[in-house]
């Protein structure tokens, strides 16, 4: 089987890891002749948009996915018409780069979100104040990533400031949420439409970036598990979706609120690679080829993941050698809040979980 990976990025770079151990070949597409899934896998080198490039790679695969969310829709349309399946459908593409239509879906299959409203202009956005109260958060519709394309509003004289660091573009206000933390599920749905999911995940973010990512989130209720899987699967089955979906919530008193999705392999469930019997990437690649999804579950009883972020371990070797740890690096040029790659920490109790994660943090520039 032949897949093409729109994106060379890390996360490309992993599902043509993942690809290697199921007999899958794996060719992306990217920009950058040195992208770190063309260390990896055959890469053809091109824009997202080229229209010859966006034909050799529907040539060369029998079906195609993407690797992250910003993908032209129009590319992911023109490998459609070239006769290839793309999944996830080209639709659930489209959506999740709107806000706006994201938040909409949110309400459409009950999950509950924190209020919002649209916002066009200066004028609406005093409007959406009114609406929506304050403090709250403006976030572009379109585009956005890592807490770039937001400002918070904690009066209404922090309007034109917050239009202005958006870039006047159109966006979306949203009441700014007191939560108690922040989880994600991952789930995954076939071509047949039977689904898997694995444990919510908790998450901790520093200056709008994922640091590290614990599962089984700490001390949930169990409900709170069943409830997000089946907000995943009503959204999975209202876009007759194929691969892996990323739902992320805020969990408060009373239950969960929607916060975002990312119709693709997701940073958050990187600890798959080690702590489950099937990681979210051979799970992505087995639902977009036809074959049966994989076992979900935990293969350990606890793992974390720690995100290697600006500059690369001074000593990667002593990473890897904390009991339970194992490095990926992605073999991207430093930069600050760039990531770089990511340490994978299991255990078989949470007490020495924690001890490791601490361990791998001290030996990492901004973790």
């Amino acid at each position: 089987m032949r897949v093409g990976i729109v994106g060379g990025g890390q996360l490309g770079r992993m599902l043509a890891l993942a690809g290697d151990d199921l007999g899958i070949t794996c060719t992306t597409l990217d920009p950058a002749a040195d992208s770190p899934a063309s260390k990896v896998a055959p890469s053809i080198v091109g824009a997202y948009d080229d229209p010859d490039a966006l034909g050799a790679l529907a040539a060369g695969a029998d079906v195609i996915t993407y690797e992250f969310e910003n993908v032209p829709v129009a590319s992911a349309r023109l490998l459609t018409s070239r006769g290839v399946p793309v999944f996830p459908p080209p639709e659930a593409l489209d959506l999740a780069q709107d806000r706006l239509a994201e938040k909409t879906l949110f309400t459409e299959v009950g999950l509950p979100v924190p209020m919002f409203a649209a916002v066009g202009d200066a004028a609406s956005l005093h409007d959406a104040i009114d609406a929506v109260g304050l403090p709250a958060v403006l976030k572009t519709r379109r585009l956005g990533y890592d807490g770039k394309g937001q400002a918070v509003l904690h009066t209404a004289g922090d309007a034109a400031g917050a239009w202005r660091a958006v870039g006047e573009a159109p966006s979306i206000l949203e009441a700014l949420v007191a939560f108690d933390r922040e989880v994600s599920v991952l789930a995954v749905r076939a071509r047949d439409g039977t689904t898997a999911a694995w444990p919510l995940v908790e998450n901790i973010h520093r200056d709008g970036i994922l640091r590290r990512s614990t599962a089984p989130a700490p001390g949930l209720d169990p409900a709170l598990q069943a409830g997000a899987e089946r907000y995943a699967a009503a959204i999975m089955d209202r876009l007759g979706y194929v691969g892996v979906l990323a739902v992320e919530l805020f969990v408060k008193a009373g239950g969960v609120l929607g916060n975002e999705m990312a119709p693709r392999v997701h940073n958050s469930g990187h600890w798959t690679i080690e702590g489950s019997r099937t990681s979210q990437f051979a799970n992505h690649l087995r639902a977009v080829t036809g074959l049966a999804l994989g076992d979900a579950s935990m293969a350990v009883p606890f793992a974390s993941m720690v995100n290697v972020i600006g500059q690369p371990p001074r000593d990667a070797g002593a990473v890897a050698s904390v009991v339970g740890a194992t490095v990926h690096l992605y073999g991207k040029e430093p930069r600050p809040g760039r990531k770089l790659g990511h340490v994978t920490i299991v255990a078989d109790d949470e007490e020495m979980l924690q001890a490791n994660v601490l361990q791998v943090r001290s030996m990492l520039s901004d973790a």
